[in-house]
């Protein structure tokens, strides 16, 4: 209840997202790119914001980096008609702390994301955004939206986009549609669990705004909190390179969303159920997302959903496996 509560405290405290672009915008009218820049979880976390911007921005352009890249080879553009949104959940990630460092000292405003308001991150930004994620597991996807509904803001101050109401909207409704869905998840993250809880190596593949949760779950769930072998890809890639790795009972999860890169997954289905793959499919329709969400702005809000529902699936993997998920070999022990 008290972390719940010092949140809600911090969170009246802060200027709305709203307040933020309104803020940059008066200060630097002339914005030509905006640079999302974080590693790991964190940096994923930013992809649906970026994906968004690529598809919708007529002239803002756009690009996810990671935080040492953009430290060590930095765009050349980059300076005070560039937006810089950093993201950390703890806040104390030391290389995208030196990057938000580095572009205030180019001159760019400087939105980060995080859960620690007293953070490095935090203190290093011109403008931070907080964010929950202990209180529930809608809280958990809380960055994800959050940053979402900043690049919505950005888009429709600087060049005005037609489907910000419906966006907003959107947001408002996805914390109730993560909620609602976790109880039906549970069962099948359970028997999930139960038939991959040995398995040496398991394969993840999404589409379009989902992709970058296929890696999320691939790279951070299974590799780095559980130590399985693991690749992910793109459902649309599947066909160029991986799918010659398809076989009878061999482990995939593939991602599935409600929107306009879903011919891609059902074909990726169609092939893998063709030769019979141990296949887990968790897919958006199955949550009634678009019940909820407006069907213009849907597909972002899909990677979203999916994300939240995975939080289940990694919870019921690392319990069946006898490995909690805050396990590691290396991080948090060395010096690296």
């Amino acid at each position: 209840m008290n972390i719940i509560l010092n949140f809600r405290l911090q969170e009246e405290t802060l200027m709305t997202i709203k307040e933020i672009v309104t803020e940059v915008r008066a200060k630097y009218p002339e914005i030509n790119n905006v640079y999302f820049v974080g590693c790991g979880a964190s940096q994923s976390d930013l992809y649906t914001a970026k994906y968004f911007l690529v598809r919708n921005a007529k002239r803002l352009r756009t690009d996810l980096i990671t935080a040492n890249e953009f430290n060590f080879d930095p765009p050349s553009d980059l300076g005070d008609k560039s937006i810089v949104i950093t993201c950390s959940l703890g806040g104390t990630t030391p290389e995208t702390v030196v990057a938000s460092k580095m572009a205030r000292e180019k001159g760019s405003p400087v939105i980060c994301l995080t859960n620690a308001p007293e953070s490095p991150l935090a203190q290093n930004a011109d403008y931070p955004i907080i964010h929950g994620f202990h209180e529930s597991y809608s809280a958990k996807m809380q960055k994800l939206t959050k940053c979402l509904q900043l690049a919505a803001e950005i888009l429709e101050q600087y060049e005005g986009y037609e489907d910000y109401e419906d966006m907003m909207k959107g947001v408002e409704k996805i914390y109730g549609v993560i909620d609602a869905a976790i109880p039906y998840a549970k069962p099948l993250a359970e028997k999930f669990a139960r038939e991959n809880k040995d398995e040496r190596v398991i394969y993840v593949m999404g589409s379009g705004p989902s992709q970058q949760v296929a890696y999320t779950f691939s790279s951070f769930i299974l590799m780095e909190m559980q130590w399985v072998d693991s690749a992910s890809f793109s459902a649309g890639e599947f066909f160029h390179g991986p799918f010659e790795l398809v076989e009878k009972g061999k482990p995939f999860m593939l991602l599935m969303n409600d929107g306009n890169t879903r011919p891609m997954d059902v074909r990726a289905l169609e092939f893998l159920n063709r030769f019979d793959a141990k296949t887990t499919v968790v897919d958006a329709k199955d949550y009634g997302l678009g019940n909820e969400i407006p069907a213009s702005v849907k597909d972002y809000f899909n990677p979203i959903l999916l994300d939240g529902v995975l939080r289940v699936y990694g919870e019921a993997i690392a319990e069946a496996r006898k490995h909690p998920l805050t396990q590691r070999r290396y991080m948090w022990k060395l010096n690296y």
